[in-house]
């Protein structure tokens, strides 16, 4: 290995937002995690909702809760919207 080229290798503890705390190594002298084994819903079997970006919020707001009616009027209206283009399509080519 050359000299001077790697990162310095520290001995750090990892401290996790749910409180958990491990050692481990790494280039960075800290590390500061959002989510680790102790409360990852894949590690403990149960599900956590993580919306750290308020996705769920943001789809809400732009799809709004829908029952199963309303997107099925919805997707009518599509359908008879593209017919109509199609059709109008259609008419102006044989012109």
């Amino acid at each position: 290995m050359k000299d001077g080229i790697h990162p310095k290798y520290h001995d750090v503890e990892a401290r996790c937002a749910c409180g958990n705390t491990f050692n481990t190594r790494s280039t960075k002298p800290e590390l500061h995690l959002e989510i680790c084994s102790a409360c990852h819903p894949f590690f403990t079997g149960r599900q956590k909702l993580i919306d750290t970006e308020g996705r769920v919020e943001r789809f809400t707001k732009k799809y709004g809760t829908q029952t199963v009616a309303q997107r099925k009027d919805a997707a009518k209206a599509a359908k008879a919207t593209k017919a109509a283009r199609t059709q109008k399509t259609r008419a102006t080519a044989r012109v």
